[in-house]
């Protein structure tokens, strides 16, 4: 379940909520009870990065490192 960040339009209020992705967003502040609190746009808490987890994780055999293959016939799709 994902954490969103929330924060109230009228008080400043600002709180994390684990929710199910299909639960109806939080419109109501539990601080002052007014209906302007809104979901925040944040970052994601991580980042996929390098040479790719598919490339060296789930590939077998020759296809292994596709990125760095200099025959063009080794690449999918060809």
């Amino acid at each position: 379940m994902p954490i969103y960040e929330y924060g109230c339009k009228s008080c400043g209020f600002e709180k994390d909520v684990l929710q199910k992705l299909s639960d109806e967003p939080l419109t109501v502040c539990p601080e002052c009870n007014e209906p302007s609190f809104t979901k925040k746009i944040s970052a994601v808490g991580f980042r996929l990065k390098g040479s790719g987890w598919y490339e060296t994780d789930f590939k077998s055999g020759a296809k292994k490192n596709l990125a760095g293959a200099k025959d063009p016939s080794a690449k999918t799709g060809a």
